[in-house]
């Protein structure tokens, strides 16, 4: 069963524009008429092989069945937000959930059971796909249907009052990617974080629920059901993000000083002084999780400025939202790839409505499995949201190129997989020579743009991973008891020193909830893939690259166009989840393990430069 796959593009959790991501809604091949076809039976058949089967089928045609009817609910809540939507939504998350309860708990009878493997996979992936589990009493579905369509929400609809003026997150988020005022920044990073304290005891509550379902499905809480994903123990699995964290965590400690001393030089000891953490609000991004709004602040002292502004470019060639996507649409097709069906393009959000709220967090869905694919976005002409659409695309090339598997397998190989389809095609959709390929740039500029070009990619690839890493270390105490909701606030502000080495602009209220001003908490998204996703883009890129002879800098290297490229990467998609992850890597890669040796390939040069800025400063924080 499909978890709900928040594919977060936009701004929120991918480089120039990632996040984050959005509800692959849970479709399915069937109508919602046929879910009377395969009734669940009055009686359990006796627990072997072939009634192992026989249930697994059962269990395809009934979620199949209803899950077409919950993603069409599901995307016209979050494209039109009112009373009754909320509540239509409410009513098919509870009645879905009840159903995945069912089947988890029905799978469980044949844990002893000798079946064949894919039987088997199915089974565990019974047990896996929910994200929420409600406990198997009646009335707990719904409470927690409930709940989590509230917070949903509530953070969609959140505005704060600024100079005498309702703003959205949006409108906050651009003014804090422009302002170089200390006050002006602390005010935004506030203001945002009072939509969040009301959601506390709803919060609290749905944790509840969730690790009371959770138990009953035989783990130890929410947090570790969650982990047990990934088609290993789920302590082994926190172990391996540890180790890719150590892969990394030297680089993202060299750039963290270097941004930390050029953001000294402008505000002055008072405000960032230059040793110790972070003031968070300075870095542009309203969670401080890509900081490549403030390249200005930091570039480079003398080669600093690129040849090119990417925005400036699209606006000059007169990109409009539609265009955005028909390029991304693009880059795919020129690998051999299908282009999109022509309901994408009428049912498609591409830009906000103005007559009602929705949820603007760009998205990805697939609303049955087979066609009807499309994007949630609310899409402007910038950078950003030119590497959102050829991300969140990748979710629906996806989505397509695993159609015809059975509907337990229609998934990623792991939800790491999903984010970074796109993010790897992002890779090459941000490169000077992608651009020039499509002809927004006339030539592609020189060696000496290169520290520029990967400064501004590490401000928002290398920044993102330790925040990719915090979301869910603070989501895994709290499943498991470790944090209180009287601590919630505070252990997710420790977890940002620890891990981002960033601090509050100040004390924050003794009612805060700053984690609900993270969209990905209110809507219970698993965060620990975009972590995975950040490693697993660079492995892609630079296995794409050698099979494409590509010979230069990893971090110039662009596959649009190759097709034999295309074709391998076509195979792995194809296998959905049907095959544990490490075979579909294989199958792109030529490797069977996670491995983040690629990012210090592709960030080679800039790593040795920023050692020399470094040199004689106190890098570092005290966690």
């Amino acid at each position: 069963m499909k978890r709900t796959l928040m594919t977060a593009a936009a701004v929120g959790a991918l480089g120039l524009s990632l996040t984050a991501c959005a509800a692959l809604g849970m479709g399915g091949a069937a109508t919602s008429e046929s879910a009377a076809v395969a009734p669940a039976a009055d009686a359990p058949a006796p627990a072997t092989a072939e009634a192992a089967a026989a249930f697994v089928a059962n269990a395809e045609t009934r979620l199949a069945a209803l899950s077409e009817e919950a993603a069409r609910i599901q995307w016209t809540r979050a494209t039109n937000i009112t009373h009754d939507t909320m509540w239509l939504e409410s009513r098919i998350n509870a009645e879905y959930t009840e159903l995945q309860v069912e089947l988890a708990n029905g799978a469980a009878r044949f844990n002893d059971v000798e079946v064949p493997g894919d039987v088997r996979r199915k089974l565990n992936l019974l047990r896996l796909g929910i994200v929420l589990p409600a406990p198997n009493r009646p009335g707990a579905a719904g409470e927690l249907a409930e709940i989590t369509t509230r917070l949903d929400s509530t953070y969609a609809t959140g505005k704060f009052e600024y100079q005498g003026r309702q703003i959205t997150l949006e409108e906050a988020s651009a003014l804090l990617a422009a302002t170089r005022d200390p006050a002006e920044a602390r005010a935004l990073y506030e203001g945002w974080r009072t939509i969040s304290p009301v959601m506390a005891p709803d919060y609290a509550r749905m944790v509840a629920i969730a690790n009371e379902g959770a138990a009953e499905l035989g783990f130890a809480d929410t947090g570790a059901m969650w982990r047990a994903g990934y088609d290993m123990e789920p302590d082994a699995f926190a172990a391996e993000t540890d180790r890719l964290w150590a892969q990394v965590k030297p680089f993202y400690e060299n750039l963290h000083c270097y941004v930390r001393s050029r953001l000294n030089e402008r505000y002055g000891d008072a405000v960032q002084p230059d040793s110790g953490p972070i003031r968070a609000d300075l870095l542009g991004n309203m969670w401080s999780q890509q900081w490549g709004n403030i390249y200005d602040v930091v570039a480079p002292a003398t080669g600093g400025a690129s040849s090119y502004d990417m925005t400036e470019r699209l606006v000059a060639s007169g990109y409009d939202a539609r265009r955005m996507v028909e390029t991304g649409e693009g880059f795919y097709v020129s690998m051999g790839l299908p282009e999109l069906p022509e309901t994408f393009w009428e049912r498609s959000q591409i830009t906000r409505p103005r007559d009602r709220e929705v949820v603007c967090h760009a998205s990805a869905w697939d609303l049955d499995n087979l066609e009807d694919i499309r994007i949630k976005m609310c899409t402007e002409v910038n950078a950003e949201d030119f590497y959102t659409v050829h991300h969140e695309l990748g979710h629906n090339y996806y989505q397509r190129a695993y159609k015809d598997q059975p509907f337990l397998f229609k998934n990623g190989a792991n939800d790491g997989f999903h984010e970074a389809i796109g993010d790897f095609v992002g890779l090459s959709a941000l490169t000077p020579t992608y651009l020039n390929q499509i002809g927004l740039l006339d030539s592609v500029p020189g060696e000496a743009e290169d520290i520029p070009f990967l400064l501004k990619m590490a401000l928002d690839k290398i920044a993102f991973m330790p925040f990719g890493l915090m979301v869910d270390r603070w989501r895994w105490g709290v499943f498991n008891g470790e944090t209180s909701p009287a601590e919630y606030n505070d252990a997710w502000s420790a977890n940002m020193l620890r891990y981002q080495g960033l601090v509050p602009p100040g004390p924050r209220p003794a009612n805060a909830f700053d984690p609900g001003a993270k969209y990905h908490i209110p809507g219970n998204t698993p965060y620990t893939r975009y972590f995975l996703a950040h490693i697993y883009q660079f492995q892609f890129h630079q296995a794409a690259c050698e099979q494409a002879g590509w010979t230069g800098p990893l971090h110039r290297c662009s596959v649009y166009g190759n097709t034999e490229v295309g074709a391998r990467f076509n195979a792995m998609m194809e296998m959905g989840q049907s095959r544990p992850w490490p075979e579909a890597m294989e199958a792109f890669t030529g490797q069977r393990e996670n491995d983040a040796s690629a990012v210090a390939a592709y960030f080679a040069p800039l790593n040795t430069w920023l050692t020399a800025q470094n040199r004689g400063k106190d890098c570092g924080w005290e966690a």
